[in-house]
């Protein structure tokens, strides 16, 4: 069989295996529709504009008593973070490059209120994920403002307030356009052998991981 003859004969089983797949077909005899319950376990992410929010209220006060009871034990009291544990507050103008070490925390780094809700939400607390209700999700992430001063201490976070909160780095992320900023200098042809007089390090990253005794 020619090249192009398999290629036409491999799209023709794709189409065949898409074709039953949108229809509910299972043609291979193998695996069952997901339920109604098994997609809603897994369909909880939050989208920067706030849907997908489930139901529920918590307060700053109400997230700082479960901060301290479960998460402190590992990111600190305040959220400085402890050993490999990473900080979850502080960090600001640490994200210069010329800094050499950025310290990526809610308020200095990350872009959307709804990054820091859905990691919550979907993989806190560690070893026994998604345990949290729904109230103390609100109240955790409140708290997680608070300690980056992002919010006062009587703030209550709800579906309404959710919509208000900005993060500092919102403007630091935008589309990837690589492809118009930097292929064009990457067009021409590569340097193969000799391409500098000298060369020395101008940065170092330090890779961690998380502790494996937690």
């Amino acid at each position: 069989m020619s090249r192009s003859a398999e290629i036409r004969g491999a799209g023709a089983i794709a189409a065949l295996v898409l074709l039953g797949a949108s229809a509910g077909a299972q043609p291979f005899g193998l695996g069952r529709p997901a339920t109604p319950a098994e997609i809603a376990a897994w369909d909880i992410d939050v989208r920067p504009d706030g849907q997908g929010l489930p139901p529920g209220a918590g307060s700053v006060a109400e997230g700082e008593a479960l901060f301290n009871e479960v998460c402190a034990a590992c990111h600190g009291d305040f959220g400085e973070g402890l050993g490999l544990y990473p900080a979850l507050a502080g960090g600001e103008g640490t994200l210069d490059t010329e800094n050499g070490r950025p310290v990526k925390t809610i308020g200095s780094f990350v872009p959307y209120l709804s990054t820091i809700f859905d990691f919550v939400h979907r993989a806190k607390p560690f070893g026994d994920a998604q345990s949290y209700s729904d109230d103390e999700v609100y109240a955790l992430v409140a708290y997680l403002l608070y300690l980056n001063d992002l919010v006062g201490e009587d703030f209550t976070l709800s579906r309404t307030s959710f919509t208000a909160v900005r993060l500092p780095n919102e403007a630091g992320f935008f589309p990837d356009d690589r492809a118009q900023s930097e292929r064009p200098g990457f067009s021409h042809p590569p340097c193969m052998s000799r391409c500098r007089d000298d060369v020395r390090v101008t940065g170092r990253a330090i890779a961690g991981v998380t502790p494996d005794n937690r």
